[in-house]
C-alpha cells in the first residue's frame, strides 16, 4: 500500500470526537485504493484526489455524528449509496451498526460487495434495487432505526423514498449542501403525509474548510400510508 499523509484526516476526525484504530485506518486506505482503481473502469466518483476523498466523502459521511450517539445497536439503511457513502465510512467507524446499502445500479452493488469483502466488514449487505422496490410490507418496510441518503434529489422526493423504511420513532437524515431553507419549506407537507416531521436542521462546515453542509433530521411519527412510495419514477416527476 502507498504511503499517505493522514495528519489532516486525523485532525478532522478529532472535531467529531472520533479516534481510529490502526486497523480502521487501514480499512479507509484500502477503501480509497479500491475506489480509485475501480473508478478507472466505471463511474463511481468525480472526486479521486486523496485529500479530497478524505474530506468530501469520508469526513462528510461521518458528519452524521452530529445528529446523536451512533454507538448503540442501530439498524441503518443507506439509500442511493453509490460508491458506499455514507454507509461504509459509518460502518468502519461504528462496527456496531447493522448496515444495508441500497443502489439501483448492479455494477455499483458489485463494487460495494468487493469493498465489504476486502475490508472484512460484518453485518453489512449491499442490495441491488430501486428505493420503490423494497418498501413493500413483506420486505424492508419500516424495518430501520435510521435511514440516510446523500443522493441528489429534492427533500420531498427523498422523503417518499426513505420514510417508508423507517420505524415509527426512528429518523430519516438527509445530507444536503447549502441553501436548503426553501427546499425544507417545500417538503414540509409531503413529510407530514408520509408520517414524518421535520425536527431539526443542523448546519455546519466540514472541519478545516469552508464547505457548507446540512443534515436534515426527519422523525418518523406515524406509519407511512401504504400507497407510498408510488411506482418507480413518480416521486421525482411529481413530488408530493
Amino acid at each position: 500500500m502507498n504511503k499517505y499523509d493522514l495528519q489532516q484526516f486525523h485532525k478532522d476526525l478529532e472535531d467529531f470526537h472520533i479516534e481510529l484504530s490502526s486497523s480502521q485506518t487501514e480499512q479507509f486506505l484500502t477503501y480509497y485504493e479500491m475506489l480509485v482503481e475501480r473508478n478507472k473502469v466505471m463511474n463511481l466518483t468525480a472526486i479521486t484526489d486523496f485529500e479530497e476523498v478524505l474530506k468530501k466523502h469520508f469526513i462528510d459521511s461521518l458528519s452524521l455524528v452530529k445528529v446523536g450517539d451512533l454507538k448503540g445497536d442501530i439498524s441503518l439503511l443507506d439509500i442511493g449509496t453509490g460508491a458506499g457513502f455514507p454507509g461504509i465510512p459509518l460502518k468502519i467507524v461504528f462496527p456496531n451498526l447493522q448496515v444495508t446499502l441500497l443502489d439501483s445500479l448492479n455494477k455499483r452493488v458489485n463494487f460495494l460487495q468487493d469493498v465489504i469483502d476486502g475490508l472484512g466488514l460484518k453485518n453489512i449487505e449491499a442490495i441491488h434495487g430501486r428505493a420503490e422496490d423494497f418498501a413493500k410490507p413483506n420486505m424492508l418496510r419500516e424495518k430501520f432505526d435510521l435511514c440516510v441518503s446523500r443522493a441528489v434529489a429534492n427533500l420531498s422526493t427523498l422523503s417518499e423514498y426513505c420514510l417508508p423504511y423507517v420505524k415509527v420513532g426512528g429518523y430519516f437524515v438527509s445530507y444536503k449542501s447549502e441553501k436548503v431553507s426553501d427546499e425544507i419549506m417545500a417538503a414540509d407537507n409531503s413529510v407530514k403525509i408520509l408520517g414524518g416531521k421535520i425536527e431539526r436542521q443542523i448546519e455546519f462546515t466540514l472541519p478545516s474548510s469552508d464547505i457548507c453542509r446540512n443534515l436534515i433530521m426527519i422523525r418518523k411519527c406515524s406509519k407511512t400510508p401504504k400507497q407510498y412510495p408510488r411506482k418507480a419514477g413518480t416521486a421525482s416527476k411529481k413530488p408530493l
